[in-house]
């Protein structure tokens, strides 16, 4: 709507008694205003929406029905406030000024003009009325102006909120792709590591079954001399725990595991794997442990820290293409001042090499993720990363030492932990409580040796044995044996272990549940049976089978009383 000038500035004009109405109209002509003399009051109001100002003689007014003139005024936009001036007259009697006086109330803007009137009076109060009546035009205009501007930011805030949902629904579709690669390459990294032993492992495992083999020969030749008998068998068994200690590095190094952070020995997991990392990194390597005897603890998860150390080694191996030495060492520090670090008591962990060295932009870069110097397939770009990240975990950060052609140090600061070591509840520690009762014992698996094993093991336990060649034959036994305990392998064809421990408890929820698993991946145990149910590793011992069933009887019965 655009806004008139002081020129088109119609002024209404309403006086029917005389000549007023048109010598009022000719004398605002001249000084240059619009003028319409209006015949009735009814057509004043439907020509006060395009009006500048009103002027009505009083006698127009007095005694009609104005209701729709102050409805009129009443009703107004709140830009609005439309200036009438009324002429009147010198009557002064008491009802013509109460009616005055509510006639100024009902069209709010009123100017009141005495007759007789001078022109001077009358052009300059009309002039007046337009100029404030042009200023109210101005003001509809910028709340016109403002209204636009707001509907049409309104819009842009619609259109921009629209434009992010689909920018955020877009960044969540990639840091779900973004997480689902890195869980893939981290998976491929892990596995690398394992074809990284494999070749070690292959030599170590040919000499293992050696030991087992011809410790099993011998017994078979000399049945009778029960003192040899005795001692070959123990080197068979000797044999068989270190091939068991093998696979099941392999496996934690292969599966994908949850973060279990407990206190741990640093100097002690190093211990651990030295064998390991020998066989990994070859006799070009000299590998030197300087390890702190203090038996200084901290939190982490051991797998992963195990993880840490192989990979680290791995990559100090691969910066020696043509040898050189590595040394691994631990040592407790008191750290403050260090503005990544809090003041505390540290387990720094080692690992320096030889070889090229690196870069002060290499290792500025080294411990981003995916970022790698290796050749396209031989390297993810993780194995640094990890380390840093379970540093991090443990309280603690990862620093590089390099430069070229001097070797290089990576320190992993991991913060001490008071909490208590976990105590040994190995087979060993705990036989001596172990107590056989009289019980029956189903033992469900597909493999025929496993499954002559565990029931020529129980039975010499003096447990009752009842046995299943897979989950379904199982179930059945069920129906017609109430076993105390169930023995079931988790990997089997059919129903795996999971699936047949499910079942079970749908019809006996009480039962005590063993699994024996050679698998790495125990997730599918914890989703039926929580992450306390026991799982016996193979290969494992009669010992350990005996804890593990003589434990949960033990539970069963204390829950049941």
């Amino acid at each position: 709507m655009t806004t008139p000038d002081r020129a088109r500035a119609c002024v209404l004009i309403l006086a029917p008694i005389g000549r007023d109405g048109p010598a009022s109209a000719e004398l605002l002509r001249r000084i240059g205003l619009a003028a319409t003399v209006c015949s009735s009051l009814d057509q004043v109001i439907d020509s006060l929406q395009a009006a500048a100002a009103a002027f009505i003689a009083e006698e127009a007014l007095f005694g009609q029905d104005l209701s729709n003139l102050t409805t009129w005024a009443e009703h107004q936009p709140a830009w609005s406030d439309l200036p009438f001036i009324i002429l009147t007259g010198r009557q002064e009697q008491p009802p013509i000024a109460v009616w005055r006086q509510r006639l100024v109330s009902s069209l709010r803007n009123v100017t009141l003009l005495e007759r007789p009137m001078r022109a001077i009076t009358l052009t300059s109060t009309v002039q007046a009325a337009i100029r404030a009546r042009l200023r109210q035009y101005e003001v509809r205009a910028l709340l016109e102006a403002q209204e636009r501007t707001a509907q049409e930011l309104e819009g842009l805030v619609i259109a921009r909120t629209r434009e992010l949902e689909r920018t955020n629904d877009e960044l969540r579709r990639e840091m779900a792709e973004r997480a689902r690669i890195e869980t893939a390459l981290r998976q491929s990294q892990k596995m690398e590591a394992v074809g990284q032993l494999s070749g070690g492992i292959a030599h170590d495992f040919n000499n293992l079954l050696q030991g087992l083999a011809g410790s099993l020969d011998l017994i078979r030749r000399k049945p009778n001399d029960s003192e040899r008998v005795r001692r070959w068998a123990e080197a068979g068994l000797q044999a068989a725990e270190r091939g068991a200690k093998l696979t099941g590095q392999l496996l934690a190094f292969s599966r994908t595991q949850r973060i279990e952070a407990k206190p741990v020995i640093v100097s002690e997991l190093v211990s651990g794997i030295q064998d390991l990392l020998i066989r990994t990194l070859g006799p070009m390597i000299r590998i030197t442990f300087e390890l702190d005897a203090d038996r200084v603890a901290v939190l982490s998860d051991p797998t992963q820290l195990e993880m840490a150390v192989l990979n680290l080694a791995i990559n100090a191996r691969d910066a020696m293409p043509s040898g050189g030495e590595l040394t691994i060492a631990t040592r407790l520090r008191r750290i403050t001042g260090d503005p990544e670090l809090e003041p505390a008591a540290y387990v720094e962990l080692s690992v320096s090499d030889t070889g090229i060295g690196m870069s002060t932009e290499t290792a500025a870069r080294a411990f981003d993720p995916f970022y790698t110097t290796k050749g396209v397939g031989k390297g993810t770009g993780l194995g640094l990363s990890q380390v840093y990240g379970i540093a991090r975990q443990a309280g603690g950060t990862a620093r590089i030492e390099s430069r070229p052609g001097q070797g290089t140090t990576v320190r992993v600061l991991l913060r001490r932990t008071d909490l208590a070591i976990e105590t040994d509840n190995s087979p060993a520690a705990v036989e001596s409580e172990v107590v056989t009762p009289s019980a029956t014992v189903l033992v469900i698996d597909d493999d025929a040796d496993v499954r002559r094993f565990l029931t020529d093991s129980l039975d010499a336990l003096g447990y009752r044995v009842a046995a299943a060649a897979d989950g379904h034959m199982g179930l059945r036994a069920l129906e017609s044996i109430a076993p105390d305990v169930m023995v079931v392998d988790f990997a089997m064809p059919g129903l795996n272990g999971a699936e047949v421990a499910k079942a079970a408890r749908a019809r006996l929820p009480r039962l005590p549940i063993i699994f024996a698993s050679g698998c790495a991946d125990t997730a599918a145990i914890d989703e039926v049976a929580g992450p306390d149910t026991p799982v016996l590793r193979k290969p494992f011992r009669v010992d350990e089978l005996q804890v593990a069933v003589a434990e949960v009887l033990r539970k069963a019965q204390a829950d049941g009383s």
